[in-house]
């Protein structure tokens, strides 16, 4: 079964997921970031949340992870818990 890993930051607003979004196209550090502004309890780890598979996390996410490019910034991304930047480290 597929595997992959994950970094993410959540917030509530859509506007201030862009705001993030800026900075890490600008060299912001994602690990940073997460610590700073993520509302889940990833962020103190940087915003990782490991390995998962598929089913693990809501669609929308799992949409992202397993099917986007690797390695980049993409979001936000709405789910019920809000907004979020996903960067997938590696998929297997």
């Amino acid at each position: 079964m597929a595997t992959a890993c994950a970094l993410h930051i959540l917030v509530k607003t859509e506007k201030q997921a862009l705001e993030l979004k800026e900075k890490l196209a600008n060299g912001g550090d994602f690990a940073k970031l997460a610590r700073k502004f993520s509302l889940c309890p990833s962020g103190k780890k940087g915003g990782d949340l490991g390995e998962f598979r598929p089913g693990q996390m809501v669609k929308a996410f799992d949409n992202v992870v397993f099917k986007k490019p690797i390695l980049k910034v993409h979001g936000p991304v709405k789910t019920k818990f809000g907004y979020h930047l996903i960067k997938t480290i590696y998929r297997s």
